[in-house]
């Protein structure tokens, strides 16, 4: 990783011109950084978590974007023929290209980008803007889980896309379990909803989610947020018969499975990637509240000169660390 100058921004008639001011690395980003990231296109500018002041607007932008407003950004790409596209699920397009993955991102001084992909976000600072990307994704997981007020959800990995399945499924009634390796993540996810915490290391935690589940019955949701071939396997042993397992990690090694509880409790095993419209909005509109405590949520904010010293760090200690924004 390394500071480079890149050539001055040019803005085509139908994009909007960001000034960036805060930036986060997610573990998409420490993937890359590793050289574990099997979708990313290197070499590559990182970032698609967002918070930005708009600049200037094309000649073909709507009125309903404008300069001096506070931003973030859809950062995903659909090409409108695809069976994603064609089933409005744009978010899964077989052809999308994430800032800061397939496509240069955003962690740069200035960055254009076609206006249907700003968002609004109202009186949030550009530093909580930040936040509201990887959130979304933890919202979209409980959407596809379709999540209700008599479900019992267990949320495997308490990163910010895993805080922000947890602060949607308390917010539709579920009662919510965050599982973790850390602590002091379990503690913050208390504060964002969680009903009961199990740390996956110190826990036995098959007997613990027996206590909690009416019945013993064991959790009628599992959300896997980490991306590992224990927490997958984990999602599938303690899944209630008939529930719903939301797979968001990418694993970066094979996973077995004893296959036999896919028919045996007639699971429903179900992808979730990136996030629709709608989860940004409805992140924005929770953040808005002012009841998400964003500063334990921001591990450290660094200049772009401290960026490769911060991930370095980071990857020294990946569990200890929520987000790293970057201030431009």
């Amino acid at each position: 990783m390394a500071v480079v100058d890149i050539p001055e921004v040019e803005m085509k008639a139908d994009e909007v011109l960001l000034q960036l001011k805060y930036v986060g690395f997610c573990g998409s980003d420490l993937s890359t950084y590793l050289g574990k990231n099997p979708m990313v296109k290197m070499p590559v500018i990182p970032g698609h978590e967002v918070g930005a002041v708009v600049v200037k607007v094309g000649a073909d932008v709507p009125e309903g974007v404008k300069p001096g407003m506070t931003v973030t950004v859809n950062p995903y790409t659909n090409c409108g023929k695809c069976a994603s596209c064609r089933n409005n699920r744009v978010n899964a397009c077989q052809h999308n290209e994430t800032l800061g993955v397939q496509r240069d991102g955003a962690m740069r001084e200035y960055i254009a980008l076609p206006w249907e992909k700003i968002i609004p976000a109202g009186l949030l600072t550009p530093r909580t803007c930040a936040l509201i990307e990887p959130m979304s994704v933890g919202f979209h997981a409980v959407s596809r889980a379709q999540v209700t007020d008599i479900d019992v959800v267990m949320v495997i990995g308490c990163g910010m896309v895993g805080m922000g399945a947890v602060v949607r499924a308390a917010q539709r009634g579920a009662t919510v379990i965050a599982a973790d390796i850390d602590d002091e993540k379990l503690a913050l996810a208390k504060k964002m909803g969680a009903n009961y915490t199990v740390n996956t290391i110190k826990d036995d935690v098959h007997a613990r989610l027996s206590e909690m589940t009416s019945g013993g019955f064991g959790p009628d949701v599992v959300i896997e947020a980490v991306g590992s071939p224990v927490t997958y396997q984990m999602a599938v042993d303690e899944v209630a018969f008939t529930g719903r397992v939301i797979c968001i990690g990418y694993a970066k090694t094979e996973v077995s499975f004893q296959t036999k509880y896919f028919v045996q409790k007639e699971l429903d095993i179900r992808g979730s990637r990136n996030a629709q419209p709608s989860d940004f909005r409805a992140v924005i509109h929770y953040l808005e509240k002012g009841n998400c405590p964003v500063d334990s949520l921001i591990s450290r904010v660094v200049l772009p000169e401290e960026a490769p010293d911060a991930m370095a760090q980071w990857a020294e200690a990946p569990g200890k660390v929520f987000r790293i924004l970057v201030s431009f």
